[in-house]
C-alpha cells in the first residue's frame, strides 16, 4: 500500500526539541541568508545559510517519485532562488552525469556485527532513493569483522545491510576500514582495532605510528610493519589481503550483480593515505603543522638504512628542529622560509618520508587488485590545505605529501594510482579559500588551490577522480562550490568527477529546510534542469 511521503517523513522525524535545536545550529535561519562560522573537525570554518523550503521524499517500492510539500512548509522556492545572486547560479542542465553517494552513519553496524535499527535505516534509504541518489558508502570495520581471532571473520550485519540496499535499488561503495573509529571530531562511536592486534601492541607497541615524544597512535598500524611478520606470523599487508579476499568471496553475489560498485581501500588514519600527523588526542589544534610520525623502531631502522646507502649515516634521524603539533612554520628552523626543509639533509629526509607513503600505497593496492579483480578500486587522500600559501607547506610535509612550493608532491602519488588503475578520492571540495581566511587568516590556507592541484595531477595521468566534502554541508554556497569543482566551467577536455560522496546521512540532512537544497544539488550533479534557476 502506498504511503504518503508527508506522513512517512513526519512519522520518522516528528518535531521535537532536540531536532529543532539541532536544525537551528546546522540549518541557518529561515528568513534571511545569514552566515555563521563554526570550529569543527580540524578547526575549519564552514558557512551555513538559510533555506526556506523542502520537498517530500519517500516513495513506495515500484512507485513513481513525486514531490510533496511538507508540513509547515509554505515558502515559495522562487523566493529562495531570487535571494541568490545570478553569479552564484550556474545552469548544470546537460552537463555530464556524476553519481552521488551518501555515507551511512558510523555506527550503523555495532561491535557485535549486528545491524542497528534496520527499519529506521530502510526508511532513510528510501528517502535518499526518492531524490535519485545513486547509492551509499559503508565502512567495513576491521575491528568488528576480525575482532577476536586472526582470520576468523564475521560479516553477518553487513550482509543484512547489503540486502536492504539492494532491495531498495541503490549501489554500494564499500570501504575496507583498517583503522579505528573514535578520537577524531565527528566520530560518534568507538571501534578499536581488533582485540588480537591490540594484544600484540601491548607487548610490541612499535606496531603503531610513534611521534618524537614516544607517544603511540593506536588508530592504525605503522607502515614499518608492512613486510614484518609480527602479526602472529603474518605481515600487515598479508593481513589486509586476507581480509579483502575473504570479503570478496563472502559477497560474491553482490559483486556479480553489480550492487557493489566500488571498493575504497583504507591505507591510513581515517582511511586516508597519509601519516597521522595531526592527532587531536596528542594535543593538536588547527592550524598546527603537526609532527613527523616515523619514530617506531621499524621505520627508524629503514631511515638509518637509507642514510647508510646514501653515504651519510648521520642523516639517519628525523629533524630535531621541526617544532611540535601546534607550531607555525615560521617558528621552526626546519619549516621557516629558507629553513632546513630545503637543505640537502631536508630533501633527503622528506624524499624518504614521502616515499614510504607511496610504497605503502603501492603494496596494498597491488594486493587489492588481486582480491577485487574487475572491480573499481579507489584510494582516499586528505585535503591538508592549511599553510598551503607558505613556501614549505609544512602541514602537508608532516602528513607525507612532499609538496613545497617548488615541487609537485601529488604527481608521484597519482602515477602510483595510475599504475594500479585506481581512482583518487579527494576531500574538501566544498571549502572556499575566502572563508578560511576570514576564520583563520594566520593559517595561510588555500583549499581551492589545493583541490585544483590535486585534481589536475590525477587528470594529467588520466585516472578517475572522485570526491567528498570534508565538513557538514547543508547550504547552497557549499553545494555550488562542489558542483563547480565537479564540472569545471569551460574545461577544454570536458573533465569532471567520476563520483561524489556526501558526508553524511544524519537527521540534519533530511530536515525540512535542508533536504530541498540537497535534492537541488543531486539534480545538478546528474546534469538535470533545476526549475528554480532564473532563465537567461
Amino acid at each position: 500500500m502506498a504511503v504518503s511521503s508527508v506522513r512517512l517523513f513526519n512519522s520518522l522525524y516528528p518535531p521535537c526539541a532536540s531536532l529543532i535545536a539541532y536544525s537551528t545550529l546546522h540549518s541557518g535561519f529561515p528568513n534571511s541568508l545569514r552566515y555563521n562560522s563554526f570550529r569543527v573537525k580540524g578547526g575549519l570554518v564552514y558557512s551555513i545559510s538559510g533555506s526556506s523550503r523542502v520537498r517530500a521524499l519517500v516513495k513506495g517500492k515500484g512507485e513513481r517519485t513525486e514531490d510533496y510539500p511538507l508540513a509547515g512548509d509554505s515558502t515559495d522556492d522562487t523566493k529562495v532562488a531570487e535571494s541568490w545572486p545570478r553569479s552564484l547560479q550556474r545552469d548544470f542542465a546537460g552537463t555530464p552525469y556524476v553519481p552521488v553517494y551518501v555515507m551511512l552513519p558510523l555506527g550503523v553496524i555495532d561491535r557485535n556485527c549486528e545491524l542497528v535499527d534496520p527499519e529506521g535505516l530502510t526508511n532513510q534509504l528510501r528517502i535518499l532513493k526518492s531524490v535519485n541518489v545513486d547509492g551509499v558508502m559503508i565502512d567495513c570495520w576491521w575491528g568488528i569483522v576480525e575482532a577476536h581471532a586472526p582470520q576468523t571473520y564475521n560479516w553477518s550485519g553487513y550482509r543484512r545491510l547489503f540486502q536492504i540496499v539492494r532491495d531498495i535499488g541503490l549501489k554500494l561503495q564499500v570501504v575496507m576500514s583498517f583503522h579505528e573509529c573514535g578520537g577524531n571530531v565527528g566520530d560518534d562511536v568507538n571501534i578499536p582495532l581488533p582485540q588480537w592486534v591490540r594484544e600484540i601492541g601491548d607487548s610490541n607497541p612499535d606496531i603503531y605510528f610513534t611521534d618524537r615524544e614516544g607517544r603511540r597512535n593506536t588508530e592504525c598500524l605503522t607502515w614499518g610493519i608492512d613486510k614484518e611478520r609480527v602479526l602472529r606470523g603474518r605481515t600487515a599487508v598479508e593481513v589486509y589481503f586476507d581480509y579483502m579476499r575473504n570479503f570478496r568471496v563472502e559477497f560474491d553475489d553482490f559483486f556479480v550483480s553489480g550492487v557493489i560498485a566500488e571498493i575504497e581501500v583504507g591505507m591510513g588514519p581515517c582511511g586516508e593515505l597519509r601519516y597521522p600527523s595531526y592527532l587531536v588526542k596528542h594535543g593538536w589544534k588547527y592550524p598546527g603543522i603537526g609532527e613527523f610520525q616515523c619514530y617506531d623502531k621499524y621505520l627508524m631502522k629503514r631511515l638509518k638504512k637509507a642514510a647508510e646507502i646514501r653515504g651519510h649515516t648521520f642523516w639517519g634521524r628525523a629533524p630535531y628542529n621541526s617544532g611540535s603539533y601546534n607550531s607555525a612554520p615560521h617558528e621552526t628552523g626546519f619549516f621557516r622560509d629558507g629553513g632546513d626543509y630545503d637543505s640537502y639533509y631536508g630533501r633527503f629526509f622528506l624524499n624518504w618520508y614521502s616515499q614510504i607513503l607511496v610504497d605503502h600505497g603501492d603494496r596494498v593496492l597491488a594486493l587489492a587488485n588481486l582480491a577485487f579483480e574487475g572491480t573499481c578500486i579507489a584510494a582516499k587522500l586528505s585535503g591538508i590545505h592549511w599553510w598551503y600559501k607558505t613556501a614549505s607547506h609544512a602541514a602537508e610535509l608532516t602528513s607525507g605529501f612532499y609538496n613545497p612550493a617548488h615541487r609537485d608532491g601529488y604527481a608521484l602519488i597519482a602515477a602510483m594510482l595510475k599504475k594500479h588503475g585506481v581512482a583518487l578520492n579527494f576531500t574538501c571540495v566544498e571549502l572556499r579559500t575566502l572563508n578560511q581566511h576570514e576564520g583563520f587568516p594566520e593559517a595561510m590556507a588555500d583549499p581551492e588551490g589545493l583541490v585544483w592541484q590535486v585534481l589536475n595531477a590525477a587528470w594529467d595521468v588520466s585516472i578517475p577522480v572522485a570526491s567528498e566534502n570534508a565538513l557538514p554541508c547543508y547550504d547552497r554556497e557549499g553545494y555550488n562550490k562542489i558542483l563547480e569543482n565537479a564540472k569545471p566551467r569551460n574545461d577544454p577536455d570536458g573533465r569532471h568527477l567520476s563520483a561524489f560522496t556526501y558526508l553524511r546521512l544524519n537527521p540534519a540532512l533530511i530536515e525540512r529546510r535542508n533536504f530541498v537544497e540537497f535534492e537541488r544539488f543531486v539534480k545538478g550533479m546528474h546534469g538535470e534542469a533545476i526549475s528554480d534557476l532564473p532563465l537567461n
